[in-house]
């Protein structure tokens, strides 16, 4: 008979943590989003990453041309009535028009203005809105009323803009791109900062403060070369460093706050002189101004998450 299973010892459930910052929703940046991370900071200037970013964006009228529908069936019915009939000619024929085609329409001002633009501004206006409300739904609800607010003055502000007759249309277009890029900001940065409240939220001060009392109050009383001593100096050090990264974290949390307001009042302001306007260049000046600091709180957002990087020191 064999002998009895030994049931193994039940694990004690292991301890309560505090509850880490929330984890970021936001999908993997793009391949100009890299690159941009890439760069040092202060080597490109705000107006030149939202250039780069919308040149990324910009679509390929040739593909656009050879995947249209009626290219296609065209091209594809001068082969097969090729091959039905053993004539190479309406091969040939279809690939010579397919070649003026492809040469001519995709520069064509017409076609981008009536067919493909329409469809690009769509398209591009769904998946923005998409990708919008996935990050907006990982906001609290006073965030998610601030971000409907925020998207509500800038559809004021465009509306506003295109009855004022000193603006026209390309570049009342290209300002307020940059009033979108600043609203998708604006929830960027609503993100970041339900981060650092969470993680700033999970630390208690005081008992930082205690650990810290206690292991330099050993390192007193204990003698240099004791082992234990050694162990309170180290443990020190990390408690220390802990409360200045939650010290660091915080200030960046202040930030980020007062960077939101920046972009809510300025809205309001734009949106209560645009009427009066006497030049984009007017709308274009505030517009910069806001994405620049937008830039520089994500430049620092940067070291701010390598310190909740290794948040578990």
């Amino acid at each position: 008979m064999p002998p009895p299973r030994k049931t193994p010892p039940s694990k004690a459930p292991p301890a309560a943590r505090s509850p880490s910052p929330v984890p970021s929703t936001t999908p993997p940046p793009p391949a100009v989003e890299r690159v941009l991370d890439a760069v040092a900071p202060g080597e490109l200037s705000a107006a030149a990453r939202v250039g780069l970013r919308e040149r990324a964006a910009q679509p390929s009228y040739l593909k656009m041309a050879f995947a249209n529908p009626y290219n296609l069936s065209l091209l594809a019915g001068g082969l097969a009535a090729s091959a039905i009939t053993l004539n190479p000619i309406p091969a040939v024929v279809s690939v010579g028009l397919e070649a003026l085609w492809l040469l001519h329409g995709p520069d064509s001002r017409l076609l981008r203005r009536l067919l493909w633009n329409p469809r690009i501004e769509a398209a591009q206006k769904a998946r923005e809105a998409s990708a919008r409300q996935a990050r907006v739904l990982a906001l609290g609800a006073e965030a998610r009323d601030r971000v409907e607010a925020l998207a509500g003055r800038r559809e004021e502000i465009g509306r506003l803009a295109g009855q004022n007759p000193s603006f026209t249309g390309e570049l009342l277009r290209s300002e307020l791109v940059k009033a979108d890029h600043l609203v998708d900001a604006f929830i960027d940065l609503s993100i970041t900062c339900a981060r650092y409240e969470a993680y700033v939220d999970s630390i208690d001060d005081r008992d930082l403060q205690q650990e810290a009392d206690r292991y330099a109050a050993a390192v007193r009383a204990g003698p240099p070369d004791d082992p234990r001593t050694v162990l309170s100096q180290k443990n020190l050090a990390i408690v220390q460093k802990r409360q200045e990264r939650r010290t660091e974290i915080r200030r960046s949390l202040g930030v980020a706050r007062g960077q939101l307001d920046l972009i809510e009042n300025s809205f309001q302001l734009i949106a209560d002189q645009i009427v009066t306007m006497q030049s984009p260049h007017e709308l274009a000046g505030q517009l910069d101004e806001l994405l620049g600091g937008v830039e520089a709180i994500r430049e620092t957002a940067r070291d701010t998450e390598a310190l909740l990087g290794d948040r578990d020191l």
